[in-house]
């Protein structure tokens, strides 16, 4: 935990972590394929999974951040994944901007957090676990969207295996690890379901088909595989599953409007 003081920007990439960081003054953050221009100031939040970086616009930075692994957390959790809290659920707004009276709520707890870390108190990381958590909430009750529990619905059940066996395949990590799953009715056989009764379910939860989400999730890691790899196109197109790379090109295309030799450049 510290403050920026003008600290140098970091690479975009994938960390072995979870950070939470609270900054003031005007910058960028990007995750995954996604921009978020700061202006002021903003609470935000990094998940192992996804590849960020954060770029200062000026030297005028100042701030806190706290670095954390899921194990340090669980205990005071009864969870299988911190990806299941909502503000480090795939697809969330893990940037947040604050105001005056925010900013200073939560940087008392960041200086509560750096007072305790250094103390000789016995049940220091138990006090820690418990001010992440207020983090983490505070994170949750500001996102855009209210966030609500899912009803138990069978079809939730569902979506939510469904986006869980999604997301397991994700990151690919080198060239020659491949996506276990790539077709609607791969997905619907792991669940032990008709292809159709899944496209149905998701229809209902999500608005998208079965294919949609999968092309979705697909195009996001070829993105961020074609920004921060050195992997040839022929490799990417390997490991996500395409025949050939022509036919990555053509499904790269179609779902960004160019193809991804134009996105590395």
């Amino acid at each position: 935990m510290r403050g920026y003081h003008s600290k140098p920007p970091m690479a975009f990439d994938r960390r072995a972590f979870y950070k939470i960081s609270l900054n003031r003054g005007h910058s960028r953050i990007e995750y995954a394929d996604k921009v978020v221009d700061v202006g002021q100031q903003a609470l935000w939040f990094a998940n192992s999974q996804v590849p960020y970086r954060w770029l200062p616009h000026d030297e005028a930075q100042t701030g806190y951040f706290c670095i954390f692994t899921e194990n340090f957390l669980l205990p005071a959790q009864v969870r299988t994944s911190l990806d299941e809290l909502p503000i480090f659920r795939p697809g969330s707004s893990p940037v947040l901007m604050v105001d005056d009276d925010d900013f200073a709520c939560l940087k008392a707890i960041f200086e509560k957090m750096s007072n305790e870390i250094s103390s000789s108190y016995t049940y220091k990381y138990d006090l820690l676990r418990a001010y992440l958590l207020e983090l983490i909430h505070m994170g949750q009750k500001r996102q855009p969207s209210p966030v609500s529990a899912s009803p138990h619905t069978a079809s939730a059940r569902v979506t939510a295996l469904f986006t869980d066996l999604l997301e397991r395949q994700f990151p690919l990590a080198t060239p020659q690890q491949q996506l276990r799953l790539r077709t609607a009715k791969d997905y619907a056989d792991q669940l032990a379901l008709h292809v159709n009764h899944l496209n149905r379910v998701l229809r209902e939860t999500t608005g998208y088909t079965t294919t949609k989400l999968i092309g979705d999730r697909v195009t996001q890691e070829a993105k961020m595989l074609l920004k921060q790899t050195d992997w040839a196109v022929s490799e990417i197109s390997d490991s996500l599953g395409f025949a050939d790379v022509a036919h990555f090109c053509n499904f790269f295309k179609r779902q960004t409007g160019q193809v991804p030799s134009a996105l590395r450049a």
